[in-house]
């Protein structure tokens, strides 16, 4: 089972420009609808997404800055019985780093992972393995909750309503 294995660069409004700090609003699309173009752009990420997205029970999100086609992050995540399990998230090349781009990606599509579980009926319950040096971390900037002494981290309803509040301004709640 793969760990989530990215960093928190901390909670912003949306994402923000790293150099300046000015928020920027963001839009999630479905893997499916970015261009042949967006899509070569990602084969020198980490992961392979385009294996990923082949999947028949995960959905590969994109965050992209508005009015912009540049993919700025990638999540892979799965409804289950009573949660969403995010299996992946990894930033641009160009957001990792002293010299990147912009703060705020994972966290932005943690919080989408989150309404989409609301919107399922999960009360925005998230699940998600974490890499151990990366729990305390996760437990920090996200709210999760460690399950016991495994690497399994929980985003529970409490949690979940502040990643929405905090990265989506439309009030959209699944409540």
């Amino acid at each position: 089972m793969p760990e989530l294995d990215v960093e928190i660069d901390g909670l912003t409004q949306s994402v923000v420009i790293a150099r300046t700090g000015r928020s920027l609003q963001t839009r999630i699309v479905d893997w499916s609808d970015l261009a042949p173009m967006q899509l070569d752009l990602v084969s020198d990420w980490q992961f392979d997404w385009r294996s990923e997205s082949m999947s028949e029970s995960r959905q590969v999100a994109a965050l992209l800055v508005a009015h912009s086609e540049a993919v700025e992050g990638l999540m892979s995540c799965e409804r289950r019985l009573d949660h969403v399990h995010v299996h992946l998230i990894e930033s641009a090349p160009h957001n990792i780093g002293a010299a990147k781009r912009y703060n705020g990606v994972p966290a932005n599509l943690m919080a989408y992972a989150c309404r989409e579980s609301g919107r399922l009926g999960f009360d925005g319950v998230v699940v998600f393995d974490s890499k151990t040096d990366l729990i305390n971390h996760y437990m920090e900037t996200l709210g999760a909750i460690r399950l016991g002494r495994s690497n399994r981290m929980v985003l529970n309803e409490e949690a979940a309503k502040s990643l929405i509040a905090r990265y989506f301004k439309d009030g959209d709640q699944w409540r």
